[in-house]
């Protein structure tokens, strides 16, 4: 009776993906061609987006939603740009979708970057959030809650694979083959991972973070506490927990010894940014800090000094809800006052640890510490950042330090602030200087209420996809036609929820042209 269940419940989920596969293109190749209808703005954008039967999961509230945000868009390029984005993780990555091979009615939704086929803690969960002002209860399996149960049920099962690792294989039950990925097959990792379930073991305390947004999310739009009853969420988040104590644990003892890890990472590569120092230990972190290290940042590169700043407090930022809904979970009170406890004491621990000071700028957040009185002053295009900390609710738009580090990090005293004719915004050591992060640019706008600045940010974003209409993953400052990842499905749903924000607060922006340089009103 399961079986027949089950089956049931997978066939018209299995045939809507096998009529994708057989007659349908590639996206990957789709999407470095251009296509008509043209905008027939200045930039002229081409038309992205996957024929219906194309696509890999159609909702009629995301189409209602591009439809009548698109309207209130009044230059034609920056709708093109919309329309082609916002429902892009839909149109092309939701790889499969289907059901949990226990018998059980577990939903799974394996939900890939775009160009590469693994889905990333991180990516997935920002994936789904920027279709969150859609999100609305609903027991459907065709549905946008549907679609977040299987995220978060999936996450689960990675985090229960190996909580260390950032990026995973597809589940056994969709069929499609694990990916080989190149670059990881010269690393050293502790603990020893499989590749066939595994993508890539970068430990990365946002990935962790990720798993907590989006469960928060779903929560409390659907407040739908049965379905974190089920599973395996609350043993994710007790090995999340697990992880997060262990990684407290200084580089070394009070009598001078050097700790034993439960985690470490070497790569056999050119780059600085893809491997660790010291033998895959990291440089050393102090004692006494209170705060959880984490051996690479969002972009996945290294971490210099292993104390990352937007990643402990975007941790500590979705912690404390997280403990919430564990409490209503039933019998689980005493887990969800340590992740009080962890979330208020990561909280004091920044503030202590995490703040600087300059003539300049006065009190603001470095990017990295180390707890000694070592300090990296920059930050990172990719969320959670210090730009974005607003936009994952650790801290006030207004607060004082925020805003200085803001000043700051937005400036040319930001080493990875890259200016130029195209675009200025902030980029990262991934692609390294002269690349611009559109991302960066789009978290700068939902982080702002200043009309000029919002304005001047959807002017360079929109004259700089190099006719494709999309969102690409950085651009060069000075030449348009130079950029990299031409489908980032995360950076196109996010510039996506950045509109239909604007659309809610400040909707006369969208009713500016955006056809040259500089913009006025039509």
């Amino acid at each position: 009776m399961a079986l027949f269940k089950q089956v049931a419940l997978l066939l018209p989920l299995l045939g809507a993906a096998a009529a994708v596969n057989l007659t349908c293109p590639d996206y990957y190749v789709y999407s470095t061609e251009q296509h008509p209808p043209y905008s027939g703005g200045v930039y002229n954008l081409s038309w992205q987006r996957p024929e219906p039967r194309c696509r890999t999961f159609n909702l009629s509230i995301v189409e209602d939603a591009v439809d009548r945000v698109a309207d209130d868009i009044s230059d034609p390029d920056l709708k093109r740009l919309f329309v082609n984005s916002y429902p892009n993780s839909l149109d092309t990555a939701v790889k499969w979708k289907g059901y949990a091979n226990n018998g059980s009615d577990e939903e799974l939704t394996f939900l890939i970057t775009g160009d590469i086929n693994a889905m990333w803690l991180r990516d997935s969960a920002n994936q789904v959030q920027s279709y969150l002002p859609l999100l609305e209860a609903s027991d459907s399996a065709h549905s946008l809650a549907s679609l977040y149960r299987g995220v978060i049920n999936l996450q689960a099962r990675y985090i229960l694979t190996d909580p260390y690792c950032n990026a995973f294989q597809p589940p056994v039950e969709s069929g499609v083959p694990p990916s080989e990925n190149g670059a990881a097959s010269a690393d050293t990792v502790v603990p020893v991972y499989n590749n066939q379930s595994v993508f890539e073991c970068k430990y990365e305390l946002d990935s962790l973070a990720a798993f907590l947004e989006v469960s928060r999310n779903y929560y409390n739009v659907t407040q739908d506490i049965d379905f974190f009853k089920k599973y395996n969420w609350v043993s994710a988040i007790s090995s999340i927990m697990e992880v997060a104590q262990a990684q407290m644990i200084p580089t070394y003892q009070s009598n001078g010894n050097v700790s034993v890890l439960d985690y470490t990472f070497t790569r056999e590569t050119t780059r600085a940014s893809e491997t660790t120092e010291n033998d895959g230990l990291g440089n050393p972190i102090n004692s006494g800090t209170g705060l959880i290290r984490s051996f690479f940042r969002p972009s996945d590169d290294s971490t210099i000094f292993q104390f990352l700043v937007p990643s402990n407090m975007m941790f500590a930022s979705y912690l404390e809800p997280c403990a919430e809904i564990m409490a209503l979970v039933g019998g689980q009170d005493q887990l969800a006052q340590k992740m009080r406890e962890l979330s208020k004491s990561l909280r004091q621990s920044i503030k202590t640890h995490a703040v600087s000071t300059s003539k300049k700028y006065g009190s603001f957040y470095p990017y990295e510490v180390d707890g000694y009185m070592g300090q990296n002053i920059m930050d990172d295009a990719n969320i959670p950042s210090l730009l974005a900390a607003p936009f994952y609710g650790y801290l006030d738009v207004n607060d004082e330090t925020y805003q200085n580090t803001r000043a700051l990090i937005l400036s040319a005293d930001n080493p990875y602030f890259m200016r130029g004719p195209v675009i200025s915004a902030i980029g990262g050591p991934h692609n390294g200087p002269g690349y611009a992060w559109p991302m960066a640019s789009i978290v700068r706008i939902l982080t702002s209420s200043d009309d000029g600045e919002i304005t001047q940010q959807l002017q360079e974003i929109v004259s700089s996809t190099d006719g494709y209409g999309l969102i690409h993953e950085s651009i060069n400052t000075f030449n348009t036609s130079d950029w990299t990842r031409q489908w980032f499905s995360w950076a196109n749903g996010l510039f996506g929820q950045m509109i239909l924000d604007l659309d809610d607060r400040k909707p006369e922006i969208l009713k500016q042209s955006f056809q040259g340089n500089g913009s006025y009103t039509m």
